[in-house]
């Protein structure tokens, strides 16, 4: 079966030039395999495309609707063709982020205005998720996710380290007093997250690998950490979350770190997720130098904080 674009394209040129030895004379073709492309496409459609004459060509009815067609499906098809192979020599088009809602917030959509002065050709589509997202079947480019990748065909990169902080309002720990030993805590309000792994709202893990796992309860929990710190700020109880949800508060002293008997447990890393691939699109991977640029080798929510 001859290819059928190829076939639009003989037939555009046979038209254009008249003839089919003239059209075959301007592709490299012989007139016999112009022949053939034309008669492919009409046998496939079951129509007459030109009257034939020893003198001249013209096109039928049904000619001219195939030509206004195909001049159409060729030139979209160069549009394509141009736009990909540009986007090989300079990152555009539509880059479809999705990123935790916490973090997103503070530390990536301040980013953005700069990317958009590197990059005047890519439009970001930031969206704000807390849950585990599929790239594939929701069509995002890039995921920001802190969690330890599981084995997939997913492509990963690391972009930072995450640590956590218990933590609370001055407020509050002068009311309730500051706790020293993971085993008070049970006697205090913690503040829950419920999408936190494994345990939930109502269980804290301590020790490197969260071997150690105590239970606590308090008045509030929330699947946003964002929701947490203003609780929290408010005097409500004791939170633990990662150090990006609470930096700002940490440092202009709304919110005081607790330093208890046991290691916290170690955060996953917060990686770039994307699309396997031979290729990359450019808009990606200049997402993902940028966020690397950015983060450094200590991460902006650890600056002028006091290693726990």
């Amino acid at each position: 079966m001859l290819d059928r674009i190829t076939s639009m394209q003989v037939f555009v040129k046979v038209v254009a030039t008249g003839s089919f030895t003239a059209a075959g004379r301007v592709l490299g073709l012989s007139q016999t395999m112009v022949t053939k492309h034309i008669t492919a496409l009409e046998d496939r459609m079951g129509v007459t495309l030109f009257h034939r004459s020893t003198r001249k060509l013209s096109l039928t009815e049904a000619g001219r609707l195939f030509l206004d067609g195909s001049q159409k499906i060729l030139t979209d098809l160069e549009d394509i063709e141009q736009t990909v192979t540009e986007q090989r020599r300079e990152p555009r088009g539509r880059l479809r982020l999705n990123a935790p809602v916490s973090f997103a917030i503070r530390y990536v959509a301040p980013l953005l205005p700069e990317f958009s002065r590197r990059h005047p050709l890519v439009t970001v589509e930031l969206g704000l998720n807390d849950r585990a997202v599929d790239l594939i079947e929701e069509g995002w480019d890039l995921t920001l996710r802190i969690r330890t990748m599981a084995p997939s065909t997913l492509r990963t990169r690391k972009l930072a380290t995450i640590r956590c902080v218990v933590c609370a309002s001055p407020a509050y720990l002068e009311r309730m007093g500051t706790p020293t030993r993971i085993e008070e805590l049970s006697a205090h309000q913690c503040l829950g997250y419920t999408l936190g792994e494994p345990g939930g709202p109502t269980r804290w893990n301590f020790g490197p690998k969260g071997q150690v796992s105590v239970p606590v309860n308090g008045p509030l929990c929330a699947n946003n950490g964002d929701a947490l710190r203003e609780a929290a700020i408010a005097g409500q109880g004791l939170i633990y979350l990662p150090v990006f949800v609470v930096s700002k508060e940490l440092q202009n002293g709304q919110l005081r770190t607790v330093t208890l008997d046991a290691p916290l447990v170690e955060a996953p890393p917060l990686h770039a997720v994307y699309a396997p691939g031979q290729t990359t699109p450019l808009k990606v991977r200049a997402m993902i130098d940028y966020l690397v640029e950015c983060y450094g080798q200590t991460p902006p929510w650890e600056n002028a904080l006091p290693c726990g």
